[in-house]
C-alpha cells in the first residue's frame, strides 16, 4: 500500500526517509515526512495485539512496503473500521489502518531507527488502563519536535 505524501500534522513540508521492517525481515518498508500523533496505547486490544503494557504509535503519510514479502497480512480488528498489519512468518506487529485517520499508523518499533525527536509520544491513549509499575507518558497534545 502507497499513501500519498503530503505536509504532516504541523503543516511543514515532509522529512528524508526512513526505513522499518519485521524481525525476520521479510516485510520491509520506507517511509517520508515526519511522524503524525505519535502515542502510546494501553487499551485492553494493543495490550493482547503487542503481547506489552503498551505500544508505540506514529502516523505517516506516505509508506512503501517494499520486502520480499510484501504488505503485511492486514487483520480486521473492527470490521470496517480497524486492521492491523501483520508479517505472517514472524509475527511482527507492524502497522495499522483506521478508517477514520488518513495516516498508515506505524509501530513505531519496526523502525531501524526509533530516535527521531517526531517520534516521542505526545499522548497516552487509555492512560488508565496502564499498568500501575510503567511511568505513564504525561497527558499532552504538544509536539516535542516543534
Amino acid at each position: 500500500m502507497n499513501v500519498t505524501p503530503g505536509a504532516d500534522a504541523q503543516g511543514t513540508e515532509p522529512a528524508g526517509e526512513r526505513t522499518g521492517g519485521c524481525l525476520c525481515g521479510r516485510i520491509r518498508f520506507t517511509i517520508r515526512g515526519l511522524a503524525v500523533f505519535p502515542h502510546t496505547c494501553a487499551c485492553r486490544h494493543c495490550q493482547k495485539l503487542g503481547g506489552t503494557p503498551v505500544m508505540w504509535w506514529a502516523g505517516f503519510e506516505t509508506v512503501t512496503w517494499t520486502g520480499e514479502g510484501g504488505e503485511p497480512t492486514w487483520y480486521e480488528t473492527f470490521k470496517g473500521e480497524a486492521k492491523r498489519g501483520f508479517c505472517p512468518n514472524c509475527g511482527s506487529r507492524l502497522a495499522a489502518l483506521d478508517s477514520d485517520i488518513p495516516e498508515i499508523g506505524i509501530n513505531v518499533t519496526a523502525l531501524d531507527d526509533t530516535s527521531g525527536p517526531d517520534l516521542v509520544p505526545i499522548h497516552a491513549s487509555f492512560h488508565d488502563n496502564t499498568v500501575h509499575w510503567l511511568p505513564s507518558t504525561p497527558k499532552s497534545e504538544h509536539s516535542t519536535s516543534g
